[in-house]
């Protein structure tokens, strides 16, 4: 029972996907669809011998079995359309079907070339050297001239990096080296897999690689492989060179202990291929303390050297070997690096402006000393460069100085410093400070509890600044260009607006909008912008200043200021436009940069002058960031609060500790309060909060914001207040670095290229560490590491260096119940591209092997080099969107077939094949005809006297015949109601009667 159910089901489920034909079925029927398959099948099958296309993913043609269905309910006249209609829906539904069965196929357009394209790869590195580079530019040339013509060639340059100088291309129109590598480092990864990649893919490919097979970065064997799995042959120019004589300084070895006042040795270890005799020099912080002849045999050489410390500090030493001309190959290599830390009492560096004035320290300084603090003046010029350098100093003040004194490394170092080494910093305001002293989007925002955005106040006035580029005038000038305007961006606050303009005649009109005034706020947006900027030669000033000063007209900035950077050669604006920028209180400032002959035009210090702005005229390109920045600042004036007020206790601190109100402050600068900083003195608005006083810990170190100043400027009314002093000791003692003792001891150097950490652990228990190391290297780059244990106490871990500068080495050790940190670093001195004394033609050659290359040689002609293979390369394409426009057109036209009925007569009387009036009048006719016939028949149905007079006189009128017809017509046959039809007609006749007895 349960089997016929189940049959039952089954039965009734196919007849519900294949439902009985309403028409009888032959097996002519079936033409259709085999024909479709026929077709189907022998052009995909034929795209495939001819090699037009492919299809990637085979296994979709089995979604060909629906095909069966469709034609079924063809055949079952399910579809409703005349015969006709229904044949050609099914072959469009059946097209559509097959198209969408190989795009899921993937289709995939082939194409086949016996073209080659070989990319050049050229080491530019130091080691390679100018007259063997000068060889291999003429070595390319040469073979690329003489090519075939429809062969690629292309050119990668590379050493410690790579970049592409030509794209592979039929023409070759190779003048100079154009592209900038850094060459004090060779990676031939790099190199190799940025030749692989600009390869095309529709042609064979080759690489050429011409270079002497050292390698101080990247592992490129890994990539060497990797080639030769795809199939790519690298073909090898090896340059050779041996230096015969070469003397380089390993490292300056100091003691690991110290103690003030006592003398210590330092060795220098020296190496040489050759003996020879130059003249050792030692210098300490850049002052010479021991110079002396010194003769050396070949190897290494340990040069002993006394050192004395005489006070607590940072010392960095420096040994240098001079050697008679020809004794020496690379100079570069001639010096070694390291320092000693001596850790005394903990200073407070103040950090002063060295344009500002001596009353801007006076009282603070004064402050620090009654409270027994060691306090160190530097200028901000002097400011170290290096995080080491800052260690002997528990804190850091800057007092009123702009953020243009200082560079880039010097910001980074102080950053470094407080989150690594738990350095206290102080930022006091001023004019110079904060926002007003462009400190905005810099390192120094970042450890500070606030930010240069006013980002609570409902309304702050916001300034409009337009930079104008006329940079094309000077080397390098429009990379300068770029550099100064993406400075004086980031000095702006979030609501300012920026604008560039620039001479472009690639565009029309040539005078235009880098882009317009924009919120600085989309600065990551604009770069992409200001990187393009290519400037033209200017020929006037005119244009360019009229867009300017259209666009601040509109823009509703309370502060509108424009630069202009040129070599004043375009013509002078009208004195008119002059005047509308004075009309309208738009401030002009002008740099003048390298005029022709260096003689200073008149015409951009007059604009400046008429305008209100300022004029420069510097001699250097390196001194324009900082002008930049202080145009920039400008606008930031709006930020400076020149009102009295009584500052507000917000937040319990030991700051204040004795100090329970405060004196009048006459001004401060705005800023906003970061979300985890502490405001424990705010300003005089109710609504929203001013910090005046804000500290936070900025990872291991505390930094503190006082936004107004501690001067007879804002601060009069302080400077005889009975707790100034307390104040100023209490804020330092609680942002300075605390000391902690620790019981591991770090070492760190250098070898070769690998960098080495070694951690002793000197605690009266024995124990297992968990030692980590966080390295901190040149061009920002970091690195983790994981310490192993070498032998009881001892931890050691390597690591790849990645060029020369300084490495800072932060350790980190937990215990069960101890946390230990210190802090160890040293510097490499220059890159082991400088180590490098000859060839290794052995690498080349195992390059070329694994590639299966061949080793070249200089007298190769391009015919010897570019040789074809035999076959044709096969590549293919996807062309999904051509099948999807196809489909998407076939699509409409089955919906037409089956929805819209087209009548073929009146497409003939459109086309004028078929007169209309004869045909309306026809049809007319035939109605008439067709209605008298009803209403016959119904007056046949009813009695004589109830017919209409009209009906009655045609009845009388028809001859006897015609009424014996109607009679027989009028009798109805039996009706068999065995049937569903039979019983339907009898209900039928019987509704009719009843309504013919009403």
């Amino acid at each position: 029972m349960y089997i016929k159910t189940f049959k039952l089901k089954g039965t009734t489920a196919l007849r519900m996907v294949f439902p009985p034909p309403r028409l009888p079925f032959t097996a002519s029927q079936v033409w259709p669809l085999l024909l479709f398959l026929a077709i189907f099948v022998g052009v995909c099958v034929l795209l495939e011998i001819s090699d037009t296309l492919t299809f990637a993913n085979p296994k979709a043609f089995g979604f060909l079995i629906v095909t069966p269905w469709l034609w079924w309910m063809y055949i079952g006249g399910f579809s409703g359309l005349a015969h006709k209609r229904a044949l050609m829906a099914l072959f469009v539904r059946l097209g559509i079907t097959g198209l969408f069965v190989m795009l899921l196929a993937d289709p995939r357009a082939v194409r086949s070339s016996d073209a080659l394209s070989i990319i050049y790869a050229l080491d530019l590195s130091d080691s390679v050297g100018e007259d063997a580079m000068d060889r291999a530019l003429e070595f390319i040339n040469k073979t690329a001239m003489q090519k075939p013509e429809k062969d690629r060639a292309g050119l990668v340059v590379f050493a410690r990096n790579a970049a592409v100088e030509l794209p592979p291309r039929q023409a070759f129109p190779f003048k100079a080296i154009n592209t900038r590598v850094a060459k004090d480092g060779t990676d031939i990864e790099k190199g190799l897999s940025l030749a692989a990649a600009m390869l095309p893919e529709e042609t064979f490919g080759r690489i050429v690689l011409i270079s002497d097979g050292t390698s101080t970065d990247g592992r490129y064997m890994t990539m060497v492989d990797e080639l030769s799995s795809r199939g790519i042959p690298v073909d090898v120019l090896p340059i050779e060179y041996d230096y015969e004589h070469e003397v380089w300084l390993d490292k300056l070895e100091a003691p690991q202990t110290v103690k003030l006042g006592e003398t210590y040795e330092a060795t220098i270890i020296l190496s040489s291929l050759q003996y020879g005799r130059g003249k050792l020099v030692l210098r300490e912080n850049g002052e010479v303390i021991h110079e002396e002849e010194r003769t050396f045999r070949p190897g290494k050489n340990k040069i002993p050297v006394q050192i004395y410390l005489r006070e607590a500090g940072f010392y960095e030493y420096t040994a240098s070997i001079e050697l008679p001309p020809g004794r020496d190959g690379w100079e570069k290599n001639n010096i070694a690096v390291n320092h000693l830390f001596l850790r005394g009492e903990g200073k407070v560096l103040l950090v002063y402006d060295p344009n500002g004035h001596d009353a801007d320290r006076e009282f603070f300084v004064r402050a620090m000393k009654e409270s027994k603090r060691v306090v160190e003046l530097m200028s901000a010029y002097e400011f170290p460069r290096e995080p080491m350098s800052i260690l002997p100093y528990d804190c850091v003040v800057f007092l009123n100085v702009p953020k243009d004194a200082f560079d880039i490394m010097q910001l980074e170092a102080i950053q470094d410093a407080v989150y690594n080494e738990g350095i206290g910093f102080l930022m006091i305001g001023g004019q110079n400070s904060f926002g007003p002293g462009g400190y905005h989007r810099t390192p120094v925002e970042k450890i500070l509890p606030v930010d240069m955005d006013i980002k609570q106040k409902k309304i702050m006035p916001k300034g409009a600044l337009v930079i104008v580029l006329h940079t094309c005038e000077f080397p390098q000038g429009n990379s300068w260009g770029v550099r100064i305007t993406k400075e004086a961006i980031r000095v702006l606050g979030a609501q300012d607006d920026v604008g560039v303009l620039a001479y472009d005649y690639t565009k029309d009109p040539p005078t235009s909008w880098v882009f317009p005034l924009t919120p600085a706020s989309e600065y990551a947006t604009l770069v992409t912008k200001i990187n393009s900027v290519q400037a033209g030669d200017m020929p006037s000033f005119t244009p360019t200043m009229e867009l300017g000063l259209k666009a601040l007209q509109a823009n509703s900035a309370a502060v509108k200021h424009m630069i202009i950077i040129s070599d004043g050669d375009p013509s002078a604006p009208p004195p008119q436009l002059i005047q509308n920028y004075v009309n309208a209180k738009i401030t002009v400032s002008t740099i003048t940069i390298f005029p022709h002959g260096n003689q200073l035009p008149p015409l951009m210090a007059n604009i400046a002058a008429a305008t209100g702005g300022r004029h420069y005229f510097p001699k250097d390109p390196n001194l324009l960031p900082s002008i930049f920045i202080k145009e920039a600042k400008t606008l930031k004036k709006s930020m400076i609060q020149n009102k009295t007020f009584d500052p507000i206790i917000d937040f319990p601190s030991d700051i204040l500790k004795g100090i329970d109100a405060f004196p009048q402050l006459h001004g401060y600068v705005m800023t906003s309060p970061k979300p985890r900083a502490n405001v424990i003195l705010k300003g005089p608005d109710n609504e929203h909060i001013d910090p005046i006083l804000a500290v936070w810990r900025h990872g291991l170190g505390r930094t503190a914001a006082f936004t107004s100043d501690l001067t007879t400027n804002w601060a009069r009314d302080w400077i005889e207040w009975d707790h100034y002093r307390a104040f100023v000791r209490q804020l330092i003692t609680d942002i300075s670095r605390v000391e902690k003792s620790s019981d591991i001891f770090v070492r760190t150097f250098a070898t070769g290229n690998t960098g080495i950490v070694t951690v002793e652990d000197f605690h009266p228990d024995t124990e297992f560490l968990d030692v980590t190391a966080h390295v901190n290297g040149p061009r920002n780059q970091t690195k983790k590491l994981a310490l192993k244990q070498v032998s009881p106490r001892r931890y050691r871990a390597e690591f790849p260096l990645w060029g020369k500068g300084r490495y800072q080495v932060i350790v980190g050790a937990n215990g069960d119940e101890r946390q230990e940190q210190a802090i160890a670093g040293f510097a490499l001195p220059y890159s082991p591209e400088y180590l490098r004394f000859r060839s290794d033609p052995i690498a080349l050659r195992e390059i070329a092997e694994r590639t299966g290359g061949r080793m070249l040689t200089s007298e190769e002609t391009g015919e010897q080099l570019y040789i074809r293979s035999d076959k044709s390369k096969t590549t293919s394409r996807s062309v999904v969107d051509i099948f999807l426009i196809i489909l998407a057109c076939l699509i409409p036209l089955d919906v037409a077939l089956r929805r819209i009925q087209i009548d073929p007569d009146v497409i003939k009387r459109w086309m004028g094949l078929k007169r209309a009036a004869a045909d309306s009048g026809e049809t007319m006719g035939a109605l008439l005809r067709r209605k008298q016939e009803i209403e016959f028949d119904r007056s046949e149905q009813l009695k004589p006297e109830q017919l209409p007079p009209k009906i009655r006189e045609q009845i009388s009128k028809l001859p006897p015949s015609a009424k014996s017809e109607s009679a027989e017509a009028d009798q109805q046959p039996e009706i068999d109601e065995s049937t569903t039809t039979g019983r339907l007609l009898a209900r039928k006749r019987q509704w009719q009667q009843d309504k013919d007895k009403e």
